[in-house]
């Protein structure tokens, strides 16, 4: 499963640069840069503007990570069931049910539930900032100045276009510095769930086959976007195709890929390769073990730490087959080539001078970001106090500060267009499990001991006297913080709240917070900022030597990816490119039913009821990454055919380096979805609106 997940944030900050010339069905294209050339000389096809801002305005981003698409007028949005646990689990707590384990279906719009905090974001326009952010930032500044410059004028930018537009306004850096788009959204926080089967039949297969095919997953979620206490009437949503994926058929994925590295330095890869993956993975590993123990004390425990764990060991899966790419000599041979011929063409180019320091400067950060990132990550990250109760305190105790300054001055993520989600997800109620919330602080404040060391001064302080698991203990249970009323009091209070306030996550918070932003301050004054205007040289030679013809490395934000449904070869095998419901129940009889390959027992009843020639799962050859997860698969015609939901093993490289020989992107066949809904489900009516037949 290629959820977006925690991980994004694990090796702090990074930086996005231009991909190489597109080869094959490479690429995660800008709406407002699509491929329009290799798709006319490849496969003959022109999307003209009214079908690009049509997808564009069908996609859906789930700000807690994934994709989706509208699929009716009636803002009924589609996604993944891995996309969207986290708002299962949450209802399970409220509604005192599992609908994780046992699948959820509303009939009416009166029994759609709403989420707890989930917000969906729709991309309404894109405008170029570029000339005005780099205009801020003068030759002769010192780095901290250009930071500093920098994040004011896009603060600006940000919230006069909120004031202007009411539009949620973020600035986007692309091409890693060289270019800046102001992306607008249009927020949706009314988001209830309409269906959810259960999640053996979504994760069929369990471990043994993530990152596998053939698959038979049902991985979907349906959630459906309110206004005015009234289902939202939707202009621009994809119709769904009644041929479905076809074998060799172009197909497009529109989704918002979450991150990849694929033309960083050389000696940022190696980075990567030597601290920064093993740093994650040695994180991922403990989570994952202490999660793991946790849910074994009881099926109570296992539902809610379910959602977490998964996460948890999904990341550590896709970044062990990172780093196996990064171990890979060939691979590390390709990159190195390929830099040393650019790095070649820039000497001799006499315009591109200027551009020639930029490789050594990104090896000399290097130095100090492997110096500072496990600190930075404990610290400024938050993983050192990995609980739900430090994350809002953390908020409310910055909030404080952050919001009686000006707005060009705040950190980014207090920024005036991002006030309303900030806000959203602070005051949102959510059950909080304080037995988990104290066994993940136990671990994350050990974590914080081996890494800074037991006596350091400020370990000492944060523990008080006490063990890491005595002062979990304590610190959880003596907050009020998950009270939303108590939030609200103090993020209202502003800064004389938090003065007074004795809520111990809140003291907790307070006594961090100045070495964490020292230690922020060090990451983007000494490797944040000098890595991007180098990288911003080296995209100004790219262009120079190759065009500008080429997309943009992934950063949560809506991308256009194309390709063809294809099977591969392996070991000598050819691998079909579609599955179909009777080798699921083939592959449950070969394994007697027995998990992970079991089948729920509704499953079982309604067998007969299905059409077993139906395809299921299917490959095909689309550029994605971690975040598309619940983006849809749409023909020529911009209709649905399927719905992703992972990427073969083949495919975990794509971080680095897309290759199609075996790589591919896994989905859910369109006729799957409604074959299932109408004969497992009985949700005939739902199948009726997605196809159009109310």
């Amino acid at each position: 499963m290629r959820a977006l997940t925690i991980t994004l944030t694990l090796l702090g900050p990074t930086l996005m640069m231009a991909a190489t010339p597109a080869r094959a069905d490479e690429g995660m294209w800008l709406f407002n840069n699509p491929p329009r050339k290799i798709l006319k000389e490849k496969y003959n096809f022109e999307p003209t503007e009214q079908w690009l801002e049509h997808v564009q305005k069908s996609s859906v981003r789930f700000n807690t990570g994934g994709s989706g698409s509208f699929v009716s007028p009636h803002g009924l949005v589609m996604t993944n069931h891995h996309v969207g646990l986290g708002a299962l689990q949450k209802l399970s707590d409220i509604k005192k049910k599992d609908y994780v384990k046992e699948g959820f279906y509303a009939k009416t719009h009166a029994e759609e539930f709403q989420a707890v905090d989930e917000e969906l974001n729709v991309l309404m326009e894109i405008i170029d900032v570029t000339d005005r952010v780099k205009a801020a930032v003068k030759a002769d500044m010192k780095p901290e100045q250009a930071f500093e410059a920098r994040r004011s004028v896009i603060a600006t930018i940000e919230a006069e276009s909120l004031k202007k537009t009411g539009l949620r306004s973020n600035v986007v850096t692309l091409y890693q510095g060289n270019k800046y788009h102001l992306y607008r959204y249009k927020r949706y926080t009314d988001v209830r769930l309409v269906f959810a089967p259960e999640q053996q039949i979504a994760f069929y297969g369990g471990d043994p086959d993530n990152f596998a095919f053939p698959r038979y997953d049902l991985d979907i979620c349906l959630f459906r976007v309110y206004e005015n206490d009234k289902p939202a009437k939707i202009e621009h949503y994809l119709k769904w195709s009644k041929a479905g994926a076809a074998d060799n058929e172009l197909v497009f994925v529109s989704g918002h890929p979450g991150n990849t590295d694929r033309l960083n330095t050389v000696a940022e890869l190696e980075y990567l390769r030597d601290v920064g993956y093993p740093f994650i993975l040695n994180r991922l590993h403990r989570m994952e073990v202490m999660l793991s123990v946790y849910s074994a004390y009881s099926e109570e425990h296992e539902r809610k730490a379910k959602d977490l764990l998964f996460s948890v060991a999904n990341s550590r899966k896709a970044r062990e087959g990172g780093l196996e790419g990064l171990l890979d000599p060939s691979l590390m041979k390709k990159k190195a080539d390929y830099e040393k011929n650019l790095r070649d063409a820039v000497a001799k180019n006499p315009n591109l001078a200027d551009c020639a320091d930029a490789w050594d400067v990104i090896a000399k950060v290097q130095g100090p970001r492997a110096q500072n990132i496990k600190k930075y990550t404990l610290l400024e990250g938050g993983a050192g106090f990995l609980t739900t109760l430090f994350t809002y305190a953390r908020t409310l105790v910055r909030a404080a500060d952050e919001f009686a300054k000006p707005n060009a001055e705040r950190l980014s993520e207090f920024g005036e267009s991002d006030k309303e989600s900030l806000e959203f997800k602070l005051l949102a109620a959510r059950a909080i499990h304080k037995d988990l919330e104290a066994t993940k602080l136990a671990d994350s404040l050990t974590f914080l001991c081996e890494v800074y060391g037991y006596n350091d001064k400020l370990v000492q302080q944060v523990l008080a006297g006490k063990n890491p698991r005595e002062r979990a203990f304590e610190l959880v249970n003596g907050s009020q913080l998950s009270d939303v009323a108590v939030r609200k009091k103090l993020y209202e209070g502003g800064k004389s709240a938090i003065e007074a306030s004795n809520d111990p996550m809140i003291l907790l918070a307070k006594l961090v917070d100045k070495d964490a932003r020292a230690l922020r301050k060090t990451i983007e004054n000494e490797v944040e900022e000098p890595k991007k205007q180098a990288y911003d040289k080296i995209a100004k030679a790219k262009f120079a030597v190759e065009g500008t013809d080429t997309y943009p490395d992934a950063t949560f934000t809506l991308r256009l990816s194309f390709g063809v449904v294809k099977g591969y070869e392996e070991a000598g095998k050819k691998v079909p490119f579609e599955t179909n419901f009777a080798g699921l129940y083939e592959t449950a009889a070969a394994h007697k039913n027995k998990y992970p390959f079991d089948l729920p027992q509704r499953w079982i009843d309604k067998k007969d009821k299905l059409n077993l020639k139906v395809p299921f799962n299917f490959v095909c050859t689309p550029d994605i990454i971690g975040g598309n997860s619940g983006s849809p698969i749409i023909n020529k015609a911009g209709e649905v055919v399927g719905l992703v939901f992972d990427g073969n093993i083949q495919s975990l490289v794509w971080d680095f380096v897309y290759t199609e020989e075996q790589g591919r992107t896994v989905a859910v066949h369109s006729h799957g979805i409604t074959e299932a809904l109408r004969a497992v489900y009985d949700a005939g009516a739902l199948a009726d609106e997605m196809q159009g037949k109310q």
